[in-house]
């Protein structure tokens, strides 16, 4: 039972939180009331959860040497002897099946959605988190993968406009988060991760700060398209308001080198969960009033 208990808490049912991005299609898509498409993104939310898990399960059973000799991740399960590696590699399979089986009852497309997720996310696993500039961009990829797969298992055609602010806004996360560490690193003398030693804090900070600029741009673009498709609606253009300024918000935690898990910082900033509201209500008024 501890061992069950080990696998579970390996799979790190916390950051499912994270997949709530394949929500996002069908909400702009102004499809979510939709019962099937409702439907087809809680099996995407399912499907990339267990998914998500499985490379959590390769990740941590790959790393366990490391992480015994690491202050606090010495006492995760595979690290901590309560859950043997080849079992956390078994389980890991486990997950990734039973995730593929989940996709197909929405879309088949929506199954290889998720494997190229698992092959580029097992990629950074076995070395290339190692690599500067790969790693952002394979981290960035798994926020951008979410969100395509909410498009893909509804069959809704995302916008390119959709996936610029996915795609620069998953950027600018990881880089401040990238940031944050090295930051930490530079005032405790913390351990980082080897790819972090070969990047500057001016560097990560030039990184976010230019995702963040074309994040801005690209959300504006979309918002005066959505208004021309609304016809003639201004609660697009008023979107901006609270979108722009939760970027210039949670890049104050960027700039002070707070910026842990994206999710963390959500939840503890009211202010930040204010602004998602106002942001989401106005969007939904263009969708749906």
């Amino acid at each position: 039972m501890r061992m069950i208990f080990g696998v579970v808490k390996t799979a790190r049912p916390r950051q499912w939180a994270k997949n709530v991005l394949v929500f996002v299609a069908p909400f702009t898509g102004a499809k979510i009331t939709n019962g099937p498409v409702l439907l087809d993104a809680l099996i995407a939310f399912a499907a990339f959860s267990l998914v998500a898990s499985s490379v959590y399960l390769i990740n941590d059973a790959i790393d366990v040497e490391a992480d015994r000799a690491h202050p606090t991740k010495r006492n995760r399960p595979i690290a901590a002897g309560i859950v043997p590696v080849p079992v956390a590699y078994v389980a890991a399979v486990v997950f990734f099946a039973a995730g593929l089986a989940v996709a197909f009852l929405a879309n088949p497309n929506l199954a290889i959605v998720l494997g190229v997720y698992e092959a580029v996310q097992l990629g950074y696993c076995f070395g290339l988190k190692h690599q500067p500039v790969i790693d952002l961009a394979i981290v960035g990829s798994g926020f951008l993968m979410r969100a395509i797969a909410g498009g893909v298992a509804a069959s809704i055609t995302l916008s390119q406009w959709f996936l610029l602010v996915t795609a620069f806004g998953s950027l600018f996360m990881v880089a401040g988060k990238r940031y944050a560490e090295i930051m930490l690193f530079e005032r405790t003398g913390a351990k980082i991760r080897s790819s972090l030693k070969k990047y500057t804090a001016s560097y990560l900070r030039f990184v976010w700060a230019t995702a963040a600029a074309i994040l801005i741009m690209s959300y504006a673009l979309w918002a005066f398209d959505l208004r021309v498709r609304a016809e003639g609606s201004v609660w697009p253009v008023i979107s901006m308001v609270p979108f722009v300024i939760a970027v210039l918000r949670y890049a104050v935690d960027v700039d002070g080198g707070t910026a842990g898990e994206p999710e963390e910082i959500v939840l503890k900033d009211r202010i930040l969960q204010v602004l998602g509201v106002l942001w989401v209500a106005t969007l939904g008024i263009t969708f749906y009033l």
